[in-house]
Order: C-alpha cells, then structure tokens, then sequence
C-alpha cells in the first residue's frame, strides 16, 4: 500500500509534523502490525524523528542547521543551495516507523517531521505501510 502526500513548506527552513497524515494512513491501510517507511524524493529536503512537546526544538533545529551549514560564497553548486543538499544528506530522505496494535510506536515525545531545507516549496511525501 503506497500513498502520496503534498507538503508545502513557509519558509526556507522549517520543520513540519507529518504525524496527521501517518495516522490517516494507518487508518486509511488498516494494518495492525507491520512496519511503515516515509520517504521524500527530493535532495534538499527530509524525514526525521525528533521532539513534539516544545516548539522551540524545531527552531532550534532550523538555527542549529543554519549555523552549522550555512551557504558559503566559495561553493560551486550552480543552484546556489549546497547548504540545503548537506542538511538533506545529514537528515536523511526516509525513516521506517514500527506499527505494533494498530498504532505506531513512539517514545514518549516523539513525532515524525518532514523537514525543508530550500523552501518555501510544495514537496512530495510518500508512505509505504508493508504488513507482516
């Protein structure tokens, strides 16, 4: 079972909860054990894992991207977002979640985040739920 998600991003780095469309799938695939990989086709974008109890994680994360990876004048990238395809390759295009009872597991504070690196932009989010 494979779906198919548009995202758009605000700004140019941002963090954004993708649980809603997770669970629609859940719902939508009706599996109850299984596993259940979200993945993006693009490389200055990506999929994360990370904390959904205080906003300021996620712009903390942005800050913290953009310090570490900001966009140098002596890169040669004609596009002019190298920065962004680092950020994607740091991150990751994909990450495989575990559904156990129907439901996702998570720890705690978690929750799954499309994150753009060279927004605003309308991307794509594909999920594939495997039962087993």
């Amino acid at each position: 079972m494979l779906y198919t998600f548009s995202v758009t991003s605000n700004a140019r780095a941002e963090y954004i909860n993708i649980d809603a469309l997770i669970e629609e799938v859940l719902e939508k695939s009706g599996v109850q054990s299984g596993i259940m990989t979200v993945f993006t086709p693009h490389t200055t974008a990506g999929i994360t894992i990370n904390e959904n109890a205080d906003p300021n994680v996620t712009r903390d994360l942005v800050y913290g991207m953009n310090e570490t990876f900001d966009n140098k004048n002596e890169y040669r990238h004609a596009e002019g977002n190298s920065d962004s395809h680092m950020k994607s390759s740091l991150t990751g295009a994909s990450e495989t979640l575990i559904i156990d009872g129907g439901k996702v597991i998570y720890g705690t504070w978690q929750s799954t985040y499309f994150a753009e690196f060279d927004g605003p932009r309308t991307r794509k989010v594909h999920i594939k739920v495997i039962e087993g």
